[in-house]
């Protein structure tokens, strides 16, 4: 295992890489950080496994918002180039998601295929993101925690969830709500075509399964799997699941 600092425009990233074999990079969600992937790494022995930080979170510099969307898939861009990355499957969760969308449709040359969990090509209306933003820059990380616990419905997690969620940086997080509300990649989405897969938690409330599953349809020959009992966060409560359904993918497609 080594980590890495690279330089991205304007932050400093912070990546984790472990093993070896076909590349696999993991970009997580808001307001967490690399560490919702330990669960499933583990269990992907036979792969390079490449994690970081998003600019905002983790041990990622923290620069002042508002962030884009760009900006995020730029930052994606870095990451790749910097460690020497092709032909890999960006597996992105949530906002995460969205850098795997907006990734593919810039550089095929990077990403050969991508794992959407519990994402979709438009998370909703801007106004609510705004409003996190200025709930959080208001009143800090305990004036929104509940409200995601809650979208979340992790269940039997909510403890260690709240205190990840705790941690992460305000700033981090309105900028990163900010970069959520300008996107909409429906049209650019339904361009692709590359091997995707879908993931959702079908007590999933911040990204319905029917909303991931429509966003993973703009694909042609597409995957889509429920992930039964789990709600937004399902590699961290449900790692094994993801782990199976992603190593079953990425035979299909030949990424072993």
């Amino acid at each position: 295992m080594t980590t890495h600092k690279i330089q991205a425009k304007g932050a400093t990233l912070f990546a984790k890489v472990e093993g070896t074999g076909p590349t696999l990079v993991f970009a997580h969600c808001l307001g967490l950080d690399h560490q919702v992937w330990d669960g499933v790494v583990a269990q992907l022995p036979n792969y390079c496994c490449v994690r970081y930080d998003l600019r905002g979170h983790g041990q990622s510099d923290v620069p002042s918002g508002p962030y884009s969307m760009g900006t995020l898939i730029s930052d994606a861009e870095a990451v790749c180039d910097t460690l020497e990355l092709r032909d890999v499957v960006f597996v992105g969760l949530s906002v995460g998601g969205l850098v795997a969308q907006g990734l593919a449709v810039k550089r095929l040359d990077i990403a050969r295929g991508m794992t959407l969990i519990g994402s979709a090509a438009k998370h909703g209306q801007p106004e609510p993101w705004h409003t996190r933003a200025k709930t959080v820059r208001d009143g800090g990380m305990p004036a929104i925690i509940p409200e995601m616990l809650e979208r979340w419905n992790a269940r039997e997690s909510s403890a260690m969830l709240d205190e990840w969620l705790t941690q992460a940086d305000a700033e981090g997080f309105a900028a990163t709500c900010e970069a959520i509300a300008g996107t909409d990649f429906y049209t650019p989405t339904s361009g692709l075509r590359l091997p995707t897969l879908g993931l959702c938690g079908n007590f999933d409330k911040s990204t319905p399964p029917d909303l991931v599953r429509e966003t993973t349809d703009l694909v042609p020959g597409s995957q889509f799997h429920l992930i039964r009992g789990a709600g937004h966060v399902a590699p961290v409560t449900h790692a094994d699941d993801i782990a199976a359904k992603l190593g079953d993918f990425l035979t299909s497609i030949g990424h072993v």
